[in-house]
Order: C-alpha cells, then structure tokens, then sequence
C-alpha cells in the first residue's frame, strides 16, 4: 500500500471549485497532466484548466476504487467522474470510469489520464451521440 498514493487520492477526490489551493500541495510547480481531450503543462495552467472546468459543469465528483504503486514514485489510480452538463443529455448526470498513471517525488509531476472519451462527451452530444451509439449497434 502506498500512503502517497493514499493521501494524493484523498486530496485529489476532495477538489472542488472552492478549494483549487490544494493543487499546490498535490503537484509538483512543472506538473505535466494530460487526458484524452487536453494536454495542460505548469501549475498555473492547471489551476486554469480545473477552474475553468468547475465552472462548466455541475456536481463533479470523482470516486477513487483503489490505487497501486508499481515502482519508486510510480503508480495508478482507479476511479469514476461523475458531473452534470446542461448541454449533455439534458443536464442529466453522467459516469464514466478511468484511470490516472502518475509520477512522483514530493508531489505529482506527470499525471495521465486513461478514460473513453466518447462516454465522457461524444455520446452525449445529439447527433454524433446517436451515430455511435448505431456504430455500436452494428458492430455488437
């Protein structure tokens, strides 16, 4: 069991729009953090990017399964997004399962997250949402 892991979990599943100062003591000031959809560089920049995603959408929650370090500072995160969007599927809420490959020293400098971005988004948006979900019809 990693306590770093444990206590980055901790902090990381307790982000929300009011507390984006705890970023600070969860990444390292040259974090380089990357999803499906963005490739963010600096704590300034990723400050930027979850404020910006705080005010988009509602509800965000992020449910943290289990973590595993598998070398010196090296490790992955298992967990569920859960938010609201007014634009996506009627503001209804939507859950979607990833996981994060991190690297550490004191605090996080590479953080890669793994998730199917359609489930995040495309499926979600009126027509393209119904052309994948035909896709997956015909491909089942």
């Amino acid at each position: 069991m990693s306590a770093f892991l444990q206590r980055f979990a901790q902090g990381f599943a307790g982000l929300d729009s009011e507390h984006l100062d705890a970023l600070a003591e969860l990444y390292s000031p040259d974090v380089q953090f990357r999803d499906p959809l963005h490739h963010v560089q600096g704590l300034p920049a990723l400050r930027a990017y979850f404020t910006e995603l705080y005010k988009q959408v509602g509800a965000l929650r992020v449910d943290v399964h289990g973590f595993d370090e598998v070398g010196e500072g090296c490790g992955y995160l298992r967990w569920t997004l859960h938010f609201r969007h007014p634009r996506l599927r009627g503001g209804a809420p939507i859950s979607v399962d990833g996981c994060s490959y991190l690297r550490w020293r004191e605090r996080v400098y590479l953080h890669h997250d793994y998730f199917d971005a359609g489930a995040l988004l495309y499926e979600h948006l009126p027509l393209l949402g119904r052309l994948i979900a035909w896709l997956k019809r015909r491909l089942a």
